[in-house]
Protein backbone atom coordinates (compact mmCIF):
# COMPACT_ATOMS: atom_id res chain seq x y z
CA UNK A 1 0.00 0.00 0.00
CA UNK A 2 1.53 3.07 -1.12
CA UNK A 3 1.59 6.55 1.12
CA UNK A 4 -1.75 8.02 -0.28
CA UNK A 5 -3.13 4.42 0.78
CA UNK A 6 -2.14 4.83 4.06
CA UNK A 7 -3.16 8.51 4.84
CA UNK A 8 -6.75 7.19 3.26
CA UNK A 9 -6.99 4.25 5.03
CA UNK A 10 -5.58 6.31 8.34
CA UNK A 11 -8.18 9.18 7.37
CA UNK A 12 -11.33 6.30 7.16
CA UNK A 13 -10.04 5.18 10.96
CA UNK A 14 -10.06 8.67 11.91
CA UNK A 15 -13.46 8.79 10.92
CA UNK A 16 -14.81 5.94 12.64
CA UNK A 17 -13.56 6.75 15.90
CA UNK A 18 -14.58 10.09 15.55
CA UNK A 19 -18.37 8.41 14.65
CA UNK A 20 -17.73 5.94 17.87
CA UNK A 21 -16.78 8.36 20.27
CA UNK A 22 -19.54 10.83 19.10
CA UNK A 23 -22.40 7.82 19.32
CA UNK A 24 -21.22 7.00 22.70
CA UNK A 25 -21.17 10.69 23.84
CA UNK A 26 -24.56 11.35 22.34
CA UNK A 27 -25.89 7.99 24.04
CA UNK A 28 -24.34 9.28 27.75
CA UNK A 29 -26.33 12.50 26.61
CA UNK A 30 -29.65 10.98 25.56
CA UNK A 31 -29.68 8.93 28.45
CA UNK A 32 -28.97 12.06 31.03
CA UNK A 33 -31.74 13.82 29.73
CA UNK A 34 -34.07 11.13 30.01
CA UNK A 35 -33.10 10.98 33.61
CA UNK A 36 -33.81 14.64 33.81
CA UNK A 37 -37.16 14.77 31.95
CA UNK A 38 -38.46 11.79 33.76
CA UNK A 39 -36.84 11.33 36.67
CA UNK A 40 -37.34 8.22 38.58
CA UNK A 41 -38.81 7.91 42.10
CA UNK A 42 -36.36 10.39 44.26
CA UNK A 43 -37.05 8.39 47.73
CA UNK A 44 -36.14 4.91 45.26
CA UNK A 45 -32.99 6.76 44.08
CA UNK A 46 -31.70 8.39 46.97
CA UNK A 47 -31.90 4.82 49.24
CA UNK A 48 -30.18 3.26 46.40
CA UNK A 49 -27.53 5.66 46.50
CA UNK A 50 -27.42 5.76 50.21
CA UNK A 51 -26.86 1.83 50.17
CA UNK A 52 -24.20 2.00 47.80
CA UNK A 53 -22.42 4.87 49.60
CA UNK A 54 -23.11 2.71 53.32
CA UNK A 55 -22.09 -0.52 51.47
CA UNK A 56 -19.17 1.05 49.59
CA UNK A 57 -17.81 2.91 52.73
CA UNK A 58 -18.20 -0.10 55.17
CA UNK A 59 -16.21 -2.39 52.88
CA UNK A 60 -13.34 0.08 52.37
CA UNK A 61 -13.25 0.74 55.98
CA UNK A 62 -12.88 -2.77 56.80
CA UNK A 63 -10.73 -4.15 53.85
CA UNK A 64 -8.68 -0.95 54.65
CA UNK A 65 -8.08 -2.25 58.58
CA UNK A 66 -7.14 -4.86 57.38
CA UNK A 67 -4.33 -3.63 54.99
CA UNK A 68 -3.15 -1.50 57.51
CA UNK A 69 -2.96 -4.55 59.87
CA UNK A 70 -1.43 -6.57 57.30
CA UNK A 71 0.96 -3.66 56.41
CA UNK A 72 2.09 -2.57 59.79
CA UNK A 73 3.53 -6.09 61.13
CA UNK A 74 2.30 -5.31 64.61
CA UNK A 75 2.57 -7.81 67.45
CA UNK A 76 0.10 -7.78 70.94
CA UNK A 77 1.95 -6.34 73.76
CA UNK A 78 2.92 -9.15 76.67
CA UNK A 79 1.33 -8.34 79.96
CA UNK A 80 4.71 -9.69 81.40
CA UNK A 81 6.37 -6.93 79.25
CA UNK A 82 4.18 -3.79 80.89
CA UNK A 83 2.32 -4.62 84.22
CA UNK A 84 2.08 -1.64 85.40
CA UNK A 85 0.74 -0.10 81.94
CA UNK A 86 -2.15 -3.07 82.13
CA UNK A 87 -3.37 -2.86 85.34
CA UNK A 88 -3.92 1.12 84.58
CA UNK A 89 -5.25 0.09 80.89
CA UNK A 90 -8.13 -2.57 83.06
CA UNK A 91 -9.11 0.14 85.21
CA UNK A 92 -9.23 2.53 82.08
CA UNK A 93 -11.48 -0.11 80.12
CA UNK A 94 -14.04 -0.17 83.41
CA UNK A 95 -14.42 3.60 83.51
CA UNK A 96 -14.73 3.56 79.72
CA UNK A 97 -16.90 0.78 79.84
CA UNK A 98 -15.96 -1.51 77.56
CA UNK A 99 -13.22 -4.47 77.32
CA UNK A 100 -9.58 -3.53 76.72
CA UNK A 101 -8.75 -4.05 72.98
CA UNK A 102 -5.48 -5.75 72.15
CA UNK A 103 -2.55 -3.57 72.51
CA UNK A 104 -0.10 -3.94 70.01
CA UNK A 105 3.64 -2.70 68.91
CA UNK A 106 5.06 -1.98 65.72
CA UNK A 107 7.33 0.62 64.00
CA UNK A 108 5.05 3.04 62.56
CA UNK A 109 7.81 5.24 61.75
CA UNK A 110 7.83 7.97 64.32
CA UNK A 111 6.45 7.93 67.83
CA UNK A 112 3.11 7.95 67.25
CA UNK A 113 -0.25 5.69 67.98
CA UNK A 114 -3.10 4.89 66.21
CA UNK A 115 -6.88 2.78 66.85
CA UNK A 116 -7.76 0.39 64.11
CA UNK A 117 -11.09 -0.81 63.78
CA UNK A 118 -14.42 -0.29 65.36
CA UNK A 119 -16.03 -0.73 68.53
CA UNK A 120 -16.70 -4.38 68.24
CA UNK A 121 -13.24 -4.93 66.63
CA UNK A 122 -11.19 -2.74 67.36
CA UNK A 123 -7.09 -2.67 68.50
CA UNK A 124 -4.85 0.26 69.81
CA UNK A 125 -0.94 0.32 67.94
CA UNK A 126 1.81 1.66 69.82
CA UNK A 127 5.23 2.54 68.21
CA UNK A 128 7.71 0.38 69.69
CA UNK A 129 9.54 4.10 71.20
CA UNK A 130 6.54 5.13 73.00
CA UNK A 131 7.61 2.51 75.65
CA UNK A 132 10.63 4.26 76.21
CA UNK A 133 9.91 8.02 75.55
CA UNK A 134 6.55 8.24 78.01
CA UNK A 135 5.78 7.27 81.33
CA UNK A 136 2.86 5.00 82.61
CA UNK A 137 0.56 7.46 82.97
CA UNK A 138 1.21 9.21 79.70
CA UNK A 139 1.11 5.60 77.86
CA UNK A 140 -2.18 5.14 79.44
CA UNK A 141 -3.20 8.64 78.50
CA UNK A 142 -2.51 8.24 75.11
CA UNK A 143 -3.87 4.73 75.03
CA UNK A 144 -7.20 6.43 76.24
CA UNK A 145 -7.64 9.16 73.47
CA UNK A 146 -6.89 6.49 71.08
CA UNK A 147 -9.82 4.48 73.26
CA UNK A 148 -12.03 7.38 72.70
CA UNK A 149 -11.80 7.61 69.07
CA UNK A 150 -13.05 3.82 69.11
CA UNK A 151 -15.99 4.82 71.30
CA UNK A 152 -16.65 7.57 69.31
CA UNK A 153 -16.61 4.97 65.74
CA UNK A 154 -14.47 8.34 64.52
CA UNK A 155 -12.38 6.23 61.61
CA UNK A 156 -15.77 4.69 60.21
CA UNK A 157 -17.27 7.74 60.19
CA UNK A 158 -14.41 9.60 58.52
CA UNK A 159 -14.57 6.72 56.13
CA UNK A 160 -18.36 7.28 55.27
CA UNK A 161 -17.50 10.90 54.75
CA UNK A 162 -14.55 10.29 52.06
CA UNK A 163 -17.01 7.67 50.63
CA UNK A 164 -19.90 10.50 50.12
CA UNK A 165 -17.76 12.51 48.79
CA UNK A 166 -16.40 10.16 45.98
CA UNK A 167 -20.40 9.42 45.33
CA UNK A 168 -20.39 12.97 44.67
CA UNK A 169 -17.13 13.07 42.97
CA UNK A 170 -19.07 10.38 40.47
CA UNK A 171 -22.07 12.05 39.92
CA UNK A 172 -20.44 15.70 38.65
CA UNK A 173 -17.87 13.24 36.39
CA UNK A 174 -21.20 11.45 34.65
CA UNK A 175 -22.43 15.32 34.13
CA UNK A 176 -19.49 15.93 32.31
CA UNK A 177 -19.16 12.70 30.70
CA UNK A 178 -20.85 13.50 26.99
CA UNK A 179 -18.98 16.29 26.67
CA UNK A 180 -15.12 15.09 27.78
CA UNK A 181 -16.12 11.72 25.01
CA UNK A 182 -16.68 14.21 22.33
CA UNK A 183 -13.72 16.20 22.58
CA UNK A 184 -11.65 12.79 23.06
CA UNK A 185 -13.04 11.83 20.19
CA UNK A 186 -12.09 14.82 18.12
CA UNK A 187 -8.53 14.99 19.19
CA UNK A 188 -7.97 10.97 18.59
CA UNK A 189 -9.59 11.74 15.18
CA UNK A 190 -7.77 14.41 14.06
CA UNK A 191 -4.40 12.53 14.99
CA UNK A 192 -5.41 9.83 13.23
CA UNK A 193 -5.88 12.33 10.04
CA UNK A 194 -2.93 13.64 10.57
CA UNK A 195 -0.88 10.31 9.98
CA UNK A 196 0.53 10.49 13.90
CA UNK A 197 -2.30 8.05 15.76
CA UNK A 198 0.30 7.67 18.57
CA UNK A 199 0.82 11.55 19.09
CA UNK A 200 -3.08 11.94 19.99
CA UNK A 201 -3.10 15.04 22.71
CA UNK A 202 -4.38 13.17 25.67
CA UNK A 203 -7.83 14.94 26.14
CA UNK A 204 -9.08 12.54 28.51
CA UNK A 205 -6.46 13.18 31.12
CA UNK A 206 -7.01 17.19 30.44
CA UNK A 207 -10.85 16.75 30.39
CA UNK A 208 -10.40 14.50 33.88
CA UNK A 209 -8.04 16.88 35.07
CA UNK A 210 -10.92 19.73 34.28
CA UNK A 211 -13.55 17.58 35.88
CA UNK A 212 -11.65 17.18 39.03
CA UNK A 213 -11.03 20.86 39.44
CA UNK A 214 -14.55 21.25 39.04
CA UNK A 215 -15.68 18.82 42.08
CA UNK A 216 -12.80 20.06 44.14
CA UNK A 217 -14.36 23.55 43.69
CA UNK A 218 -18.13 22.05 44.24
CA UNK A 219 -16.66 20.21 47.12
CA UNK A 220 -13.97 22.81 48.92
CA UNK A 221 -16.73 23.60 51.79
CA UNK A 222 -17.27 19.99 52.46
CA UNK A 223 -13.80 19.63 52.30
CA UNK A 224 -12.94 22.08 55.02
CA UNK A 225 -16.29 20.93 57.10
CA UNK A 226 -14.71 17.16 57.30
CA UNK A 227 -11.34 19.30 58.63
CA UNK A 228 -12.69 20.94 60.81
CA UNK A 229 -14.61 17.66 62.06
CA UNK A 230 -11.57 16.07 62.16
CA UNK A 231 -10.16 18.56 64.44
CA UNK A 232 -12.84 18.50 66.14
CA UNK A 233 -12.67 14.96 66.92
CA UNK A 234 -9.08 15.07 68.10
CA UNK A 235 -10.17 17.85 71.19
CA UNK A 236 -12.58 15.29 71.98
CA UNK A 237 -11.02 12.35 72.07
CA UNK A 238 -8.47 14.77 74.41
CA UNK A 239 -11.33 15.73 76.90
CA UNK A 240 -12.94 12.41 76.81
CA UNK A 241 -9.23 11.19 77.35
CA UNK A 242 -8.96 13.70 80.29
CA UNK A 243 -11.85 12.89 82.00
CA UNK A 244 -11.32 8.94 82.11
CA UNK A 245 -7.73 9.50 83.26
CA UNK A 246 -8.30 12.40 85.61
CA UNK A 247 -4.81 13.29 83.99
CA UNK A 248 -4.64 16.15 81.46
CA UNK A 249 -1.60 16.96 82.18
CA UNK A 250 -0.21 13.50 81.71
CA UNK A 251 -1.88 13.26 77.97
CA UNK A 252 0.12 17.02 77.65
CA UNK A 253 2.96 16.23 78.29
CA UNK A 254 2.88 12.78 76.37
CA UNK A 255 1.87 14.85 73.26
CA UNK A 256 5.05 17.67 73.94
CA UNK A 257 7.24 14.50 74.40
CA UNK A 258 6.43 12.91 70.91
CA UNK A 259 6.21 16.59 69.32
CA UNK A 260 9.90 16.69 70.51
CA UNK A 261 11.16 13.65 69.33
CA UNK A 262 9.54 13.54 66.14
CA UNK A 263 10.35 16.98 65.47
CA UNK A 264 13.30 18.50 67.86
CA UNK A 265 12.87 21.86 66.48
CA UNK A 266 9.32 21.93 67.57
CA UNK A 267 9.88 23.41 71.25
CA UNK A 268 11.77 26.29 69.82
CA UNK A 269 9.54 27.22 67.34
CA UNK A 270 6.74 27.11 70.25
CA UNK A 271 8.46 29.73 72.36
CA UNK A 272 9.47 31.97 69.16
CA UNK A 273 5.39 31.05 67.69
CA UNK A 274 3.96 34.95 67.40
CA UNK A 275 -0.07 34.31 67.73
CA UNK A 276 -1.77 35.23 64.61
CA UNK A 277 1.04 33.92 62.10
CA UNK A 278 -0.67 33.73 59.07
CA UNK A 279 1.00 30.05 58.69
CA UNK A 280 -0.08 28.58 61.70
CA UNK A 281 -3.94 29.83 61.23
CA UNK A 282 -3.67 28.27 57.63
CA UNK A 283 -2.31 24.97 59.06
CA UNK A 284 -5.34 25.06 61.31
CA UNK A 285 -7.27 25.62 58.96
CA UNK A 286 -6.44 22.70 56.25
CA UNK A 287 -5.10 20.27 58.90
CA UNK A 288 -7.02 17.51 60.22
CA UNK A 289 -5.24 17.50 63.48
CA UNK A 290 -5.46 20.31 65.76
CA UNK A 291 -1.60 22.06 66.50
CA UNK A 292 -0.27 20.37 68.83
CA UNK A 293 0.35 23.68 71.36
CA UNK A 294 -3.68 23.66 70.86
CA UNK A 295 -4.42 20.69 72.12
CA UNK A 296 -1.54 21.21 74.97
CA UNK A 297 -3.16 24.72 75.87
CA UNK A 298 -6.83 23.12 75.97
CA UNK A 299 -5.34 20.31 78.10
CA UNK A 300 -4.15 22.41 80.70
CA UNK A 301 -7.27 24.49 81.00
CA UNK A 302 -9.41 21.54 81.95
CA UNK A 303 -6.54 20.94 84.21
CA UNK A 304 -6.95 24.47 85.57
CA UNK A 305 -10.39 23.92 85.89
CA UNK A 306 -10.28 20.73 88.02
CA UNK A 307 -7.18 22.43 90.64
CA UNK A 308 -9.52 22.18 93.25
CA UNK A 309 -10.43 18.36 93.16
CA UNK A 310 -8.32 15.45 93.33
CA UNK A 311 -5.79 14.53 91.52
CA UNK A 312 -4.17 11.52 91.17
CA UNK A 313 -0.37 10.56 91.50
CA UNK A 314 1.18 10.32 88.26
CA UNK A 315 3.94 7.78 89.01
CA UNK A 316 5.54 5.73 86.96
Amino acid sequence: MGRVGRRLAMALVGVAVLVAYVAAGLLTWVVLVAVIERPPDLGAVALVALVATLGGGYLSFRIGTARLLAGIDAVELPRRRAPALYRRLDRLGAAMDRSLPPILIADLGAPNALSIGGPRRSAVVLDRRLLSLLTVAELEAIVAHELAHVERKDAFVQTLIVSVMRTLAGIVFLVFLPATLLLAGAARSLAWFAGRPHRAPDVEAAATRGVELIVGILLSVLTLLVLAHSRRREFAADRRAAEVTGRPVALARALAKIQRSADPAWRLRALLTIHGDERAGTRRILSTHPLVEDRIDRLLRVDDGSAGGTRRTDAR
